[in-house]
């Protein structure tokens, strides 16, 4: 039993309940205090900030919290006091005339105001030094820190001047407090005779002199000098200084200027009054206010505060602070207490019970009635500048700017309740006059804002909210169209926060039938709101009224559901949360209406759509409310003239026919028929035509195809209408229509198409097919797309033709006068899916036809996919072909399945059934003697295929590529066979992994060890290049390291390295004879093979140097002559440097080549030839005789190549002739160029215009 008691005792939980508040937050709530406490403790040991980092951790530590303040409230004591406590100590010890006291004192206030900034200064002002003999020494610190001056304006690289003026300053505000007369704190009035009059303290004039400075700043040290200065002319012993300041003040407001630095100036002086007049006592500033009222209502009619929001808002906050001055300071006992905030209060009312609580809140009702006909309430004398300041207030609440706004409410409210309750009433008729409809949207929130402050402070009592009721539910609507957009999200925002304060201010028998009418709205803007803030401000307020009032049907049902994070996304809170509470009959109906009222006519498209869907989930709770009453509203609203409406109510009519359709309503023929109409009667209205004509074509079609899921009857009529209006949209040059009447057509065409004969079918197809050879190019793209939806009754009639025009339109080769890279892509994908159409059915005319649709998938349908893989088309948006590949890899897979899916049924069946028919070809034949359709070189190509695009450049295709060759490895319904070097691939590309391979740094380096695989090797190659002699530099820089690691890897030996070198060289030679002449390819292999030279690649082959140079001279030769391509010109002659510097055999053939480009007619390659020819003398001493080496280099150095090209071909002739090489080529080409001068000095077309087609082909 003792040890049970000692472990409850030493539970820390079981402590928690004993131990005070402040303990349980030093534990708690700072997670970093042992670190910040060993800081600060090593700050006040070494008497000041030794490390600079210090600080910057503990203000990255407090800055985390700049939201929750209050958390760190606890712990200001322990960190401000010894801070301050230093700064006060060094400032003794090494007096204010000295440099190194600034040096200590600027860390420890940047630490300081950091915490001001987060925890406020009211609460960490209470912990500075207070003692009466601080004050002299503060105010020789401030005139010290007041003439420096800040090196930098960005708090992240301050270094503490505007801070320490900051804390100084604060310093100062809490010692100005001391009780004593301040004449006799100054000791430099001593000696003095002169103790009467305040304005002789020199201590105060120098304060002052120093704030009406710093009131002038732009920055923090203004709030901070009209706090001091409030509290130190508010004493009872500043009249003089008081008088004096309100003399300056009255005549900067009357001076106000449009000046940059006057407005600064005028800023600080209305915010410093606005702090006298808060703390100052109204003895003190009563014989003052008329004269600063007048002046604050003049400057508030000028151009200059109509400029400045910021000097608006102090300008109201003076206004309300001098009529709360002019009013005397008293309890309104009319004021409305039906919540009190007080704990304690809550409980003694639960405790006593239910009767004794209603005793109280009837003697409360009866209180109200009793003061509001008392007599001295209504015979309160109310000034006339009260008038005046409560009309500002009112212009207030309709600024521009939510500041003022906010300002404003909180002034109506405090300057309410010092009046009766009947002039409370009067200014609760102005403010509900903001919300007529001939107010914009500033006056509505200003409106809202005020009610709110008027119930949160019991003013708005509770006989008054009838009237303030319908404003709000308004206010929660509000949504005005502004153009293209609309505004109201903030009016919005507000309304729900008055609901919050009704909430919080009211008791449950007051707000109960408010409540009942206040829910749904609450609820409809939680759900349907556009702005998520709105949302959730709604949701909030529901959630206070539930937890305060309790009253709403289904609260805390619903609070579960619509919560802070279900509602952050739109679409959740459309279909999720609303389809929630929907389920609830009081919900239902005020949310359809707001979707029917508000929603699908929305100024938004992809709301309206959202809308569309969200009405028709709402229909499984009252099937028959959604035919009859919803529909019925809906039909009309097809034609309407605002498109907005049109288009959500055609979207909406859609989705709710076919919803009711699938909960298994029946419409009667009456209502078949008006919804069979809808169609024809936008057509007839011509309701495509125009601004707006494209959504509703779109609309329409999604109309069509929730018409055709749902089997509504039709006339034969209105389907050919229907289908021609289909085929129309298919022709659009927009891809969203298309797509649209695409999706239409597939459910269109089996339900009304299909029972009409094989002749029309037959004819359809045709009429799709002609489609593809259409001039207009969007017929094309809607045509090949169109095909791949056919059923399979329409497709059997036709599939060779099919098959074979969707193959001719995938590939750029067979039609080059058709550039069209969408077309391309749509055809590719039409053509997959009628290779997956035709082989999903049993149902063949013969079995000839199904062997011959296998074997020409095979033989025609992957070639031609193979084809596709390979389109690199450019046009002036990029690469396009890119969506070529990106479709063909999809297809390629898919028709991979098809393939090998039919070779394991094959081998199912029987010998006699594979035999009925005799062979037609080979294809046929071998399909039919059981040989795989899908066979090893078809799987070679294909991971090839796939294995080149995983290397290339683009991100998106390595993706693509990646997780197409993943689907092939792994696919758990069809095994994908003779796959070379399966285990390999499985291991660069391994399943149920997300690894992302659009990264570089993911890829290259797993695909890289393909080029091990002969197989393999070619092809990846062909696309790393790409990548290793591409633009980006960060993709180059991936592939080049990934490729080097590869051919330098340590795990291996030395021969395996020089074989994968080897393999490296001859799958480089086997590229450039593949793409021999194509530029894309060839010219980032020159780099490649560039980069791979300069890092001593190929150079140790052990004789297979001499094959690689040999070919690579070849290519050289081939692609060097006569092009104009500057980038692969440079990478070639660095490649001839590099073979000419080495002992190779055919370094002469290469000299021999660079020389030749000595003469070229481009300068800038004489030049960048004749630095190649200089490096590679320096490094080869054996390519020139050594008695002509000197005389060589000082040909190529002092040569200016790039000057005219007859002095750089002579020269050319001298080196030739140096190095004893044959020069009848060269002379040859001499001669013809000469032969050719006269007729280039005759026409403009020199040199330099050839020099600037290059430089415009090299995209300089």
């Amino acid at each position: 039993m003792e040890e049970a008691i000692s472990l409850a005792s030493s539970d820390p939980i079981q402590d928690e309940e004993h131990e005070p508040k402040d303990t349980i937050l030093l534990r708690y709530f700072l997670q970093e205090w042992q670190l910040v406490k060993s800081l600060l403790d090593r700050i006040v040991s070494n008497g000041g900030v030794s490390d600079p980092s210090d600080v910057n951790k503990i203000r990255s530590i407090m800055d985390k919290y700049q939201q929750e303040g209050q958390l760190l409230e606890p712990y200001l004591e322990s960190i401000i006091s010894p801070l301050m406590s230093l700064v006060r100590s060094r400032t003794v010890e090494l007096g204010t005339s000295s440099d190194e006291l600034l040096n200590i004192i600027k860390p420890l206030s940047i630490i300081i105001y950091t915490l001001v900034t987060v925890c406020g200064y009211k609460s960490v002002v209470k912990f500075f030094p207070h003692q009466v003999s601080d004050l002299e020494l503060a105010v020789a610190l401030l005139e010290k820190c007041h003439r420096m001056s800040s090196t930098t304006s960005l708090r992240q690289e301050s270094t503490g001047e505007m801070e320490t003026k900051c804390i100084v300053l604060l310093w100062l505000y809490i010692l100005v407090l001391i009780p004593f007369d301040i004449s006799s704190v100054d000791t430099s009035m001593a000696n003095s005779d002169q103790v009467d009059g305040s304005e002789s303290v020199p201590l105060v004039a120098r304060i002052m002199e120093i704030s009406k400075d710093y009131i002038s700043s732009a920055g923090p040290m203004r709030r901070m000098s009209g706090l001091l200065l409030a509290r130190l002319l508010t004493r009872p012993d500043m009249s003089k200084a008081f008088h004096s300041f309100m003399e300056w003040t009255h005549e900067v407001l009357l001076s106000a200027t449009d000046d940059f630095a006057d407005h600064f100036r005028l800023i600080g002086v209305v915010e410093a009054l606005a702090s006298i007049f808060k703390v100052g006592s109204r003895k003190v500033i009563f014989n003052v206010f008329s004269t600063t009222w007048s002046d604050s209502a003049l400057l508030m009619k000028s151009t200059v505060a109509a400029r400045s929001p910021l000097l608006r808002k102090f300008l109201v906050k003076l206004s309300q602070r001098i009529g709360l001055t002019c009013l005397p300071q008293r309890s309104s006992s009319w004021r409305y207490l039906g919540k009190t905030s007080s704990l304690h209060v809550n409980l003694s009312v639960d405790v006593a019970g239910k009767g004794s609580s209603h005793c109280c809140q009837n003697t409360n009702q009866l209180d109200h009635t009793e003061i509001t006909s008392s007599p001295e309430e209504e015979d309160m004398d109310v000034p006339e500048i009260i008038e005046e300041i409560i009309e500002l207030l009112l212009s207030g609440l309709r600024d521009s700017d939510t500041i003022v706004r906010w300002s404003s409410a909180k002034g109506i409210g405090r300057v309410t309740a010092r009046l009766t309750s009947a002039l409370s009433q009067e200014v609760l008729s102005s403010i509900l006059e903001l919300f007529s409809a001939g107010e914009g949207d500033s006056s509505w929130h200003g409106g809202c804002l005020a009610l709110a402050e008027l119930a949160r402070r019991g003013l708005l009592l509770p006989v008054s909210l009838p009237k303030v009721l319908p404003v709000i539910i308004m206010a929660l609507h509000y949504d005005i169209r502004r153009g293209p957009h609309s505004i109201g999200s903030h009016v919005r925002d507000a309304a729900a926060y008055v609901c919050w304060a009704f909430g919080r201010a009211y008791s449950n028998s007051d707000m109960r039938i408010i409540l009942e009418q206040l829910a749904p709205h609450l609820l409809t803007v939680a759900c349907y709101d556009r702005e998520v803030n709105c949302r959730r401000a709604a949701s909030a307020a529901f959630q206070e009224n539930v937890g305060r009032q309790g009253t709403f049907p289904h609260g805390i049902d619903i609070v579960n559901i619509a919560d802070y994070f279900s509602l952050a996304s739109r679409l959740n809170s459309y279909l999720d949360v609303a389809v929630c509470i929907a389920q609830y009959k009081e919900y239902l109906y005020p949310f359809v209406e707001e979707l029917l009222c508000k929603k699908i006519n929305h100024w938004e498209k992809t709301l309206r759509e959202l809308a569309a869907e969200a009405l028709s989930a709402l229909a499984r709770y009252d099937c028959e409310y959604f035919s009859g009453y919803v529909l019925e509203k809906l039909i009309p609203y097809t034609l309407s003239s605002d498109l907005c409406t049109r288009h959500g109510a055609t979207l909406a009519a859609g989705e709710l026919v076919l919803t009711l359709h699938q909960l298994g309503f029946i419409f009667p023929s009456d209502k078949q028929k008006a919804l069979s109409g809808i169609v024809p009667a936008i057509e007839k209205a011509r309701l495509y035509r125009g601004k707006g004509g494209e959504i509703m074509r779109s609309s329409v079609c999604r109309f069509i195809e929730c018409m055709s899921l749902s089997e509504i009857s039709l006339t034969e009529k209105t389907k050919r209408s229907l289908l021609d209006t289909l085929n129309e949209n298919l022709k659009h040059p927009n891809a969203q229509i298309q797509c649209a009447a695409v999706d239409a057509l597939k459910h269109f065409i089996p339900t009304y198409v299909i029972a009409s004969g094989d002749k029309f079918a037959t004819s359809i197809v045709l009429k799709y097919l002609d489609f593809l050879d259409d001039p207009n190019v969007a017929a094309r793209r809607g045509a090949a797309l169109t095909l791949g939806i056919l059923p399979h009754e329409f497709l059997a009639l036709q599939w060779e033709i099919v098959i074979t025009k969707l193959c001719s339109s995938c590939t750029i080769e067979d039609k080059p006068d058709d550039p069209d890279a969408e077309a391309r892509v749509n055809a590719v994908r039409g053509l997959i899916s009628v290779c997956e159409i035709l082989s999903n059915t049993s149902s063949y005319r013969t079995p000839e036809d199904e062997f011959l649709i296998y074997s020409l998938i095979k033989s025609k349908v992957m070639v031609t996919l193979f084809k596709a893989l390979d389109d690199y088309a450019v046009d002036n948006r990029g690469d396009v072909g890119s969506w070529v590949r990106e479709a063909a890899m999809d297809a390629l897979a898919r028709c991979s399945f098809i393939l090998c899916k039919r070779d394991s049924v094959a081998s199912t069946m029987a010998p006699s059934i594979l035999h009925q028919s005799e062979p037609q070809d080979n294809d046929f034949g071998a399909a039919n003697h059981g040989y795989p359709l899908f066979d090893a070189d078809i799987a070679k190509k294909l991971v090839a295929g796939l294995a080149k695009q995983a290397v290339e450049k683009i991100d998106k295709i390595r993706d693509v590529a990646a997780k197409t060759l993943q689907r092939i490895l792994y696919n758990q319904k069809q095994y994908i066979p003779f796959i070379p070097h399966r285990k390999l691939l499985e291991d660069i590309v391994p399943s149920n992994t997300d690894l992302k391979w659009g990264v570089p740094a993911v890829s290259y380096p797993r695909f890289v060890q393909l080029l091990g695989i002969s197989c393999y090797s070619g092809p990846v190659l062909s696309g790393l290049v790409i990548s290793v002699g591409g633009l980006q530099e960060s993709l180059q820089k991936a592939s080049v390291t990934a490729l080097l690691e590869y051919l330098q890897a340590s795990e291996v030996g030395i021969d395996e390295r020089k074989t994968r070198e080897i393999i490296l060289s001859a799958d480089l030679l086997w590229v450039l004879q593949q793409y021999q002449k194509c530029e894309r390819v060839v010219t980032p292999t020159f780099k490649t093979i560039d980069v791979l030279l300069s890092k001593k690649v190929f150079l140790n082959m052990e004789g297979r140097s001499q094959d690689f140079f040999t070919g690579l001279l070849d290519s050289l030769a081939i692609e060097m002559k006569a092009t104009k391509d500057f980038t692969k010109l440079c990478a070639g002659l660095s490649i001839l440097g590099y073979i000419s510097s080495q002992t190779e055999a055919n370094n002469s053939r290469a000299f021999s080549h660079l020389l030749s480009f000595l003469g070229h007619r481009y300068p800038k390659i004489r030049k960048t030839a004749a630095d190649q020819v200089y490096l590679v003398l320096l490094q080869n001493g054996d390519l020139i005789p050594e008695d002509n080496m000197g005389r060589a280099l000082e040909v190529v150095s002092d040569t200016c190549w790039d000057g005219a090209v007859e002095e750089a071909r002579s020269r050319r002739l001298q080196l030739y002739e140096m190095a004893g090489l044959e020069v009848s080529a060269s002379q040859n080409t001499s001669s013809k160029e000469k032969s050719s001068a006269v007729q280039r000095r005759a026409s403009v077309a020199d040199e330099n215009k050839s020099y600037s087609s290059l430089v415009g082909f090299s995209g300089f």
